[in-house]
């Protein structure tokens, strides 16, 4: 199967079924015959712009251009577990393989105050235009966590 193809089925997937987790998309996969690894289909859900909400007590993905608009900092409050600041930078902690996910949603959200984002799996850098951007951004996230 073309890697465009598996992206199409995985967005149907995530439209049809409130998935959660990778395995559960990956066991949906496989149940079609589409057998992919984990860091496959980790890049595959960067690449398609995947991000997970949480309502009603569930937590699931969606198309992060399909979620409501959303306020960056109170997305970013109820994403993460941990903020802290160095100069111009923020460095949020996550769980893990959600990084990658909320930089998609940073860095496709315009806030002139930030630059630009660099991700690992559990960690999230956010580099902001100066120093006081990024102490008015880390208070407002420490104020709503």
């Amino acid at each position: 199967m073309r890697k465009s193809d598996r992206h199409q089925l995985v967005k149907m997937m995530i439209k049809e079924e409130k998935l959660g987790t990778q395995k559960e998309i990956q066991d949906r996969l496989e149940a079609q015959g589409i057998y992919v690894t984990q860091t496959t289909l980790s890049r595959d859900l960067r690449e398609i712009g995947l991000t997970k909400v949480k309502k009603g007590g569930q937590t699931y993905y969606v198309l992060a251009h399909e979620t409501e608009e959303i306020d960056l900092i109170e997305f970013l409050a109820r994403h993460i577990q941990s903020v802290a600041r160095a100069e111009f930078s923020l460095v949020f902690r996550t769980g893990l393989g959600e990084a990658t996910v909320l930089a998609n949603i940073v860095d496709g959200t315009p806030d002139s105050r930030i630059l630009g984002t660099v991700a690992g799996a559990n960690t999230l850098l956010v580099i902001c235009r100066d120093q006081a951007a990024a102490g008015e951004i880390e208070g407002q996230i420490s104020a709503l966590m």
